[in-house]
This record gives C-alpha cells, sequence and structure tokens, in this order.
C-alpha cells in the first residue's frame, strides 16, 4: 500500500495524452454558443433545456447531469462572458500542459461526478417552499462552481504567474486564488442566511472537492513566495539531517587531488526542473515551468526553452 501514489502516478504518466484534448476548449465554446443563442432568441429555452433539473432529471432527461457544464452565465453581458470563456479555456490549456491530458480529463469529469452526485442525493425534487426555491437557484449556478476549481488549479500550477486587473493592475496568480477562496466563504455565508439547510449552503464547497483531491497536497503554492521558500528550507532541515563524519581511512586519489574536507554537497529538493539548462523552481522561482506534450516520457522546460529545444523521440 506504500507504494500506493507511485503507481497511480507512474499510471498517470504512462497514460498522459490520453483522454480529450483541448477539453477546456470544447467547454468554452460549447458555453459561448448556449449564451449566444440563449440571447439572440430572446428566450432561455435552450438553456432551461440542458441546466441541471433534479426532478426532470428523475424523469427520464438524463442529459441535464452532463450538459449543464455548458449552462456559466457567470459573465455580464456578452462581451464579458466570451472574454471569461477565452480566459477559461487559456487557463485550463496552461494547467493541460502542465498535468497531461488524462489527468486534466479525471479533473474536471471527476468534479461533474462529485456534484452530480451530491445534487441528486440534497437537491428537492419539487419546489414547495422558499427553501426548495433558494436551493433551486443554489444548483442551477452548478458550472459556475466548477469551473471555479480551473482557476485554483492554474493558480497552485504556476502560483507567480501575473494578471493584469482592468488590463492595468498586475496581480499574481496566487493572489487571485486566495481572493476567490473568500468570496467563496462569503457566498456561503450568505447563501446560510436564505438556505437555512446546511447540506444546499456548503454546495459551493463541493465543486471545489476535485481541487482538493488532485492539488491538495501543492496548496501551499498559494502562501506568498517567502513563506514558501521558508516552509521548504524548514522541509529540507526536518527531512536532511546533518551527515555524520566519516571514521574511516583516508583515500589518496591518483592526480594528487584531495576531496573537499566536511562539504556535502546536496540538491535541493524541487518540483520543476528544466531538461536544457538544470535549472529549478527552487533556485529560480521566478521562473515557470511547463512539460512538453511532444517529447516522448515526461520532460520539464522553463520559460526558456519549453519553444526552443529539440524535442525527445521514442527510439
Amino acid at each position: 500500500m506504500a507504494n500506493s501514489p507511485h503507481r497511480l502516478q507512474r499510471f498517470l504518466l504512462r497514460n498522459r495524452d490520453k483522454g480529450i484534448p483541448n477539453l477546456m476548449l470544447y467547454i468554452a465554446l460549447g458555453t459561448s454558443l448556449v449564451y449566444l443563442i440563449s440571447l439572440t432568441t430572446n428566450r432561455y429555452e435552450l438553456y432551461s433545456l440542458l441546466v441541471f433539473d433534479k426532478s426532470l432529471i428523475l424523469r427520464g432527461q438524463v442529459w441535464r447531469l452532463v450538459t449543464w457544464i455548458f449552462t456559466d452565465v457567470s459573465g455580464s453581458g456578452p462581451l464579458m462572458t466570451i472574454l471569461a470563456m477565452y480566459c477559461f479555456y487559456w487557463l485550463g490549456r496552461a494547467v493541460e500542459s502542465t498535468i497531461g491530458t488524462f489527468k486534466l480529463n479525471l479533473f474536471y469529469f471527476g468534479g461533474v461526478v462529485i456534484m452530480d452526485i451530491f445534487a441528486m442525493i440534497f437537491c428537492p425534487a419539487e419546489v414547495k417552499t422558499m427553501e426548495d426555491a433558494y436551493a433551486y437557484v443554489v444548483y442551477s449556478d452548478m458550472a459556475s462552481y466548477l469551473h471555479l476549481s480551473i482557476i485554483l488549479a492554474f493558480a497552485t500550477a504556476h502560483p507567480d504567474s501575473r494578471f493584469y486587473l482592468f488590463f492595468l493592475i498586475p496581480i499574481y496568480a496566487w493572489v487571485m486564488a486566495l481572493i476567490y477562496l473568500v468570496l467563496v466563504a462569503i457566498t456561503i455565508n450568505q447563501l446560510l442566511q436564505y438556505v437555512p439547510l446546511v447540506p444546499h449552503a456548503l454546495f459551493p464547497l463541493v465543486g471545489l472537492l476535485n481541487y482538493f483531491v488532485f492539488f491538495g497536497g501543492q496548496m501551499g503554492n498559494l502562501l506568498p513566495l517567502s513563506w514558501r521558500a521558508k516552509r521548504q528550507t524548514q522541509s529540507q532541515q526536518y527531512k536532511r539531517p546533518a551527515p555524520r563524519p566519516s571514521k574511516g581511512k583516508t583515500i589518496q586519489f591518483p592526480n594528487g587531488a584531495t576531496p573537499n574536507k566536511g562539504k556535502v554537497v546536496e540538491q535541493a529538493a524541487y518540483t520543476h526542473r528544466c531538461s536544457v539548462c538544470g535549472r529549478t523552481d527552487v533556485s529560480h522561482p521566478e521562473l515557470e515551468f511547463r512539460y512538453c506534450s511532444r517529447c516522448h516520457g515526461y520532460h520539464c522546460y522553463c520559460q526558456d526553452h519549453i519553444s526552443n529545444h529539440e524535442h525527445i523521440i521514442e527510439e
């Protein structure tokens, strides 16, 4: 059982390129198309045909268990919706290039399954009270909660990437992720005022369960860079005790060279290491590291060599 995580990682690496490539592109295009059709017809018949509805699912409209992923209307107005979907695609593509197509598919569809199960259990089948009406509103916004996990996944994989708020104000990805988590907490607090039943009010947090499953161990990346470096240094000191002095005899080298006395060279622990220049996310935390999908195997490159290297071909 101790090797289970390693076996899982090897399984994910072997199947890295399997699954639906550019999945976020199809989600973004489908969502934009549904929104534009609903907007131009001045009716939300298409939207109402795809959105999650437990009562209709129980009557046989099982496609709603999947099609609700195209009903994200978090943007205000057509321009903002299209821009939001473009940003969603760009972030999802960056996450896919980092963790691989197969893992991204598991991440996204795992979130779909988790939210479907929760909604089918706790969502009221019929609207009888005001509480049921508020609960239905919560579950109709499932896509927005799920897509938030993509933003958090990107911020965890690339915490020091910068966005420009209003195209002027630079903001780090980890800062944006913390802001979103605070907004989720505020949303849950507001829902508790209108939906006294705890399961419904906690539904926004259920939409992030897939993030905690796949990226929970890396949530330390959402801390400031100085805190991350301090935590990593403390972790290395805890895991790497000082070496004991050797009591063996001194070995004389043929060329007269003598080994470094009292000096032990250790490689600092790192997560990403460029296959070309050897720089790591520890020695150069300001760099971005990505994995090439065209190289055979699992090869990482820094931002200076991801587009400027010879691809490794299987022999």
